[in-house]
């Protein structure tokens, strides 16, 4: 079910192409469509705060046309943004689609205190420079997730910079140093002597009246920001508000199915990368994360959710079921024609153990017409790290040449050889000699 912010106004709500109007709604018709969007949002989520409020605010909204205000920041420290990243702004995005309206905070001035969370010491501030180029990267990707014409995008240095000091001091007073001690990182850098400066505490603080500037409903955030978004509810009581509900979505591990996805251990999967290599990375993924990969990488409804869900209960093939799952992630980010040639690719490649013909092409000069030849551009072509590291992948049976597995590092190649490198990279040799 799908709802525009224009059709909060005009208060009519489409499902399967029929428009309802909510004056023609009975009682029964609103708690539905409420306990549909209270599904919606809860699919995924680590916990919901305020959920009863959330619900009545949520009633409020069908019945007055109101869309919610949803919050989320974002401060700009590190652009590059993959599928774990993405978690919240999938959920930001099923939102969207409900017809609430999406507000993003980029933290141009709580990024230049630098966010302590998580640290053992104080955070290296950014120069405004940094902020600048990292909210335009964020803004890039962000988009490629989110309706760029449904979404508000505001800096927090639009009311935080003029502030004065009696509003900052009267701001400083509606919490205790206890309080912020509470803290885990703080309590821990004050336990162990490590020095935290006064306007460190002013970060939650910050982030808390950015709430209370947007009169937010809603706030969406990472579990490592919990200290920081309940903040939120506090100062907004304080100012008068009603509280905003929190929504905290989970972290993703990564495709080794261990660790937290992250690029320093190489179990990511970019929201930039190409299709092949998304739709590869999907595949790699344990069983176990195929449903928690459609609950947060996906806009999957809870409905067909359930389908997945039972099929898989029913003894259903989880090959089956993660295909769907890396089509319905690269067609997100890379639309329905090369999700398709990516599975193609995909299927010919590993399934049938064939040697796929749409694949990178390598110039190389065989001065003895072996595999030895080929180790320079395939290190100039960031296909391995290194010679060293080439030979290693052979031994360790790593490397294929047009679908048999090689041994020698001396095999013989020619113009037209397609290698298989590692698990997913492939590349078709080409000559002059």
């Amino acid at each position: 079910m799908k709802t525009t912010e224009a059709e909060f106004g005009k208060k009519d709500f489409t499902e399967n192409g029929e428009t309802t109007r909510v004056r023609d709604m009975d009682e029964e018709q609103i708690k539905a469509l409420v306990r549909h969007q209270m599904r919606v949002i809860r699919q995924g989520a680590a916990e919901l705060i305020g959920e009863e409020e959330l619900g009545e605010k949520l009633r409020r909204s069908i019945m007055t046309g109101k869309p919610l205000t949803v919050k989320f920041g974002m401060d700009p420290s590190a652009p590059d943004i993959h599928l774990g990243h993405a978690v919240a702004l999938r959920k930001l995005k099923q939102m969207q689609d409900l017809g609430h309206r999406i507000v993003v905070v980029i933290g141009d001035f709580t990024g230049r205190i630098g966010d302590p969370t998580g640290k053992s010491k104080g955070r290296k501030a950014l120069s405004d420079e940094e902020v600048s180029a990292n909210a335009q990267t964020y803004q890039e990707q962000i988009f490629r997730i989110l309706d760029r014409e449904k979404t508000r995008v505001r800096y927090n240095g639009e009311w935080l910079e003029h502030l004065d000091f009696g509003q900052v001091l009267e701001l400083a007073s509606t919490t205790t140093v206890a309080r912020m001690l509470e803290r885990d990182d703080f309590q821990n850098r004050f336990r162990n002597n490590i020095p935290i400066g006064l306007h460190e505490f002013f970060y939650p603080l910050m982030q808390a009246y950015d709430s209370v500037v947007l009169e937010a409903d809603l706030e969406l955030g990472g579990t490592d920001q919990t200290f920081n978004v309940l903040m939120g509810r506090s100062l907004q009581r304080e100012c008068g508000q009603e509280s905003q509900a929190v929504l905290f979505m989970p972290l993703l591990e990564g495709i080794d199915g261990a660790e937290k996805m992250s690029k320093s251990l190489g179990n990511y999967i970019g929201i930039d990368e190409d299709a092949r290599t998304m739709f590869t990375k999907v595949m790699q993924i344990p069983d176990g994360l195929i449903l928690k990969y459609f609950e947060l990488g996906t806009d999957i409804q809870p409905e067909d959710l359930d389908k997945v869900r039972e099929d898989l209960a029913d003894g259903g093939n989880p090959r089956d079921a993660k295909l769907l799952l890396a089509r319905t992630i690269t067609e997100l980010y890379h639309g329905e024609e090369e999700a398709e040639s990516a599975e193609s690719f995909f299927r010919e490649a590993f399934t049938n153990r064939g040697v796929p013909e749409n694949v990178d092409a390598l110039q190389v000069i065989l001065d003895r017409g072996n595999l030895l030849d080929c180790v320079r551009p395939l290190v100039n072509g960031g296909y391995v790290e290194s010679g060293a590291g080439f030979r290693r992948l052979i031994a360790q049976g790593g490397v294929w040449k047009n679908g048999e597995r090689v041994k020698d590092p001396e095999e013989r190649v020619k113009a037209g050889d397609v290698l298989k490198i590692g698990k997913r990279r492939f590349v078709r040799l080409e000559t002059d000699m």
